[in-house]
Formats: C-alpha cells, structure tokens, sequence
C-alpha cells in the first residue's frame, strides 16, 4: 500500500508501450504502478518515476519487485511460468496468475485446452520429428502452418509449409535449436477479428466492440472498431466466447482473443492476456480504455463501461520506416497535427527501425471509411513521410499518392 495516497500498489513486470499507456491511466485513478524494466531507456521507464531494473527471467530480481507491490501484472507473458508458480507459493497475489497465463506463453497447451471445452480452433498436432509435420500435412492437407509453442509475435515463429520438401527443410532444423513446435491446418478465412473483454476476481467481466484487425506482412497495421459488416448476433457469439474463454481459464485481467472468420464461423487463433494492440482504440474511442480497465481487474475494482464513443474508430500503428526518413519525427508530427487536429498520437519513446512499432494513432468519426482512409493516411505518413510522392499534408491534395501497403 502506498502511504502517501493509501492506495494499493501495481507492479508490471516489463517496460515496453503496454506498461507506458498502463502509467497513464494509473495516474487518473491515483495508483502507484510501479515498473520492472531492464533499462532505463524502455518506454515505460521514460514516463513512470517507479522504476526497478531487473529481468524478467531472474527469480530474485522478481521476488525483491513483488515484496513492494500489492499485486503483480504483466506488460508480456515472457516470465517462466516455474518463477510465477513460486511467486504464488509466497504469497505474492499474482494476476493473471500462471496457470491461466500458461495458455498464452504455450500455444500447444492452448490448443489442448480449448479443445477439450469443445471450443473451435484448427486441427493441429504436436511437433516432435519432421515425420510429424509431413503426416499431418498429408492428412489434412497442404499448406499448413507451422509455430513456434513460445515465443512468437508480429509474425515471428509462424512458418507457412507448402509440402513435404519445405517441412524436411526447415523442421530439423527448427528442432535442433530446440524449439517447441506445432503444425496447424491453414484456416480459410476471410479476415481476422478480434474480442476483447475483461474479467475481475469477483467474476464480473466485461467487453469491447468486435474489432476487425488488418495484416501486413504478419504486423497488424490497422483496427478497426467495431468490425464493419459483423453483424450483431455474430458480434455477441464472438464475446460470449471471449468471456467463455476468461472464465474457463480463470484469467483476471484483460484478455484478447483474437480470431479467425470462416464461412463456418469463428476459430481461435491467439490468446493475450494484457492489453493488446487490438484495444489500443479504446483510450479515445471507449468509455473505458482497456489500461484503465486492466488496473481495475487486477485490483478487483468494479469494472467500467465499454460502449463506444463514436459510430467508427480507426487505430493505425506507425511502424519504423525502411530508411531513414528525410523529415524528422517532430516535423511529420507538425504537419500531421495541422492538417489533422482530430488526431490522437502516440508515442512509446522508442529508436526507430524498419517494421518496429513506434506508436499509435487514432481517429473518431460517423463513417468507417473516411475514418480509415484518414487513420490509415495519418500512420503512413508518421511511418515514412517520403512514401507520399507528391502529396500535401496541409490541404490534403496530391499529384500522385502511392496507395499501396507499404512493407
């Protein structure tokens, strides 16, 4: 408990922009969050006066963080789950705790457990010899997908296998670095979404609008809020499981559930159990942000409402450019702001590089599409002034725009 203001204290483990926008809501509602970091130069770390250096993998280091904190959180799921589990064994209330977070450090127990509370996601297999892998393929067909059990994110430790000659190729050695595998049949959607809800230690839980997420290059570049053409029985069935999901594996926290869309219905792709990229609009764009309403799980709180605050939102990241841009990131920020005064930017603080998520922006609006074109122009710009080819930021006319994705 913090003495100065009698408040609880939260301590999240990892410094990254999830930690960061976590400080900011933790300031309006007077808490203490207190940060682990492994350097002083993290994003969170630049904003947040309560700051520890250590790492995530060292129990001491944790164990010495824990004994300041009234609950711990998290900014990733990297910690050992041996560490989390011996945490718990000292008294430290931990939340989520490691046995819900276990199915989001480990795909394949993931896939196990949701299979067996008969929710959907892809046929799929353990992966311990390239035999497995050209089985599976077989029977279920090529191309298949393989992961990595751990450890992967935008794109990392995701592998698409067109035949047998690419699995002999890369399984081995895959294995032979000793990562956990497992094969997946390549799921025909027709877009990815994603529900994002929370849920307190009381058991009450609450969710956002289904949002659609778009993908370049296995980096979500957009989201858009709520997802358009979802309609609303669809949009409920999608929370419902969400909320399912939450309670069968005792998560306390927020939760994203990302999903696939198929003629069929939904699949479960990927769980978070943090705030996650997908919930980034709802700091403007909901009542309630999904970093306020983490601390409030967390703290066991009531939780706060989630409805929309306009008909359409649009969250864009702003990813690191190719090369070196031209214009600096505070003249991009200048004209940007000029041209569009409803934008809402972020920044997490960090160096830029090709592909790194380096903020965030946010436009509000009666029509999806003209909020999108906006959001989607707004980011590129912030991204890489110089993909513009001829374009004024000013009075919003060009002599030739480049629309295409840029990778």
């Amino acid at each position: 408990m913090d003495t100065r203001t009698g408040l609880p204290i939260v301590g999240m483990v990892g410094g990254g922009q999830l930690a960061r926008m976590t400080q900011q809501a933790a300031i309006a509602l007077g808490q203490s969050l207190h940060v682990l970091a492994t350097s002083m130069d993290e994003s969170a770390a630049l904003v947040t006066p309560n700051v520890t250096l250590g790492a995530h993998t060292d129990l001491d280091a944790l164990t010495a963080f824990a004994d300041g904190c009234d609950v711990l959180t998290f900014d990733h799921e990297h910690v050992p789950t041996e560490h989390l589990r011996a945490l718990v064994e000292r008294g430290v209330v931990v939340r989520p705790g490691p046995e819900a977070l276990l199915h989001a450090q480990d795909k394949l127990v993931m896939r196990h457990k949701l299979a067996s509370l008969g929710l959907p996601v892809p046929p799929f297999a353990a992966v311990s010899e390239v035999d497995d892998v050209v089985k599976f393929g077989d029977e279920h067909g090529w191309p298949c997908v393989l992961k990595a059990a751990r450890g992967g994110y935008d794109g990392r430790g995701v592998w698409m296998l067109n035949g047998p000659e690419s699995a002999r190729e890369l399984v081995p050695r895959l294995l032979e670095w000793g990562t956990p595998l497992l094969v997946e049949e390549r799921v025909a959607m027709r877009r990815e979404l994603a529900a994002v809800v929370a849920r307190s230690p009381f058991g009450q839980g609450g969710c956002w609008p289904v949002v659609e997420t778009v993908q370049s290059n296995g980096i979500c570049v957009e989201v858009l809020a709520p997802a358009p053409g979802l309609d609303a029985g669809r949009a409920e069935d999608a929370q419902a499981l969400a909320l399912r999901i939450a309670a069968e594996l005792g998560v306390v926290g927020v939760l994203a559930v990302e999903l696939f869309e198929t003629a069929a219905g939904f699949v479960v792709n990927e769980l978070a159990m943090r705030p996650h990229n997908s919930g980034h609009w709802t700091i403007e764009g909901a009542e309630t942000s999904q970093f306020e309403q983490h601390l409030r799980a967390v703290l066991d709180y009531p939780l706060g409402a989630t409805e929309p605050r306009a008909p359409a939102v649009v969250m864009a990241n702003v990813l690191g450019a190719p090369q070196p841009p031209a214009m600096s990131t505070d003249e991009r920020l200048h004209h940007l702001l000029a041209r569009y005064r409803d934008a809402h930017v972020h920044y997490y603080g960090k160096q830029e590089r090709p592909g790194r998520k380096i903020g965030h922006v946010t436009l509000l609006g009666l029509r999806m599409a003209d909020v999108r074109a906006r959001a989607k122009l707004a980011a590129h710009w912030l991204s890489h002034a110089e993909w513009l080819d001829g374009y004024d930021i000013h009075t919003g006319t060009s002599t030739g725009i480049n629309t295409g994705e840029r990778t």
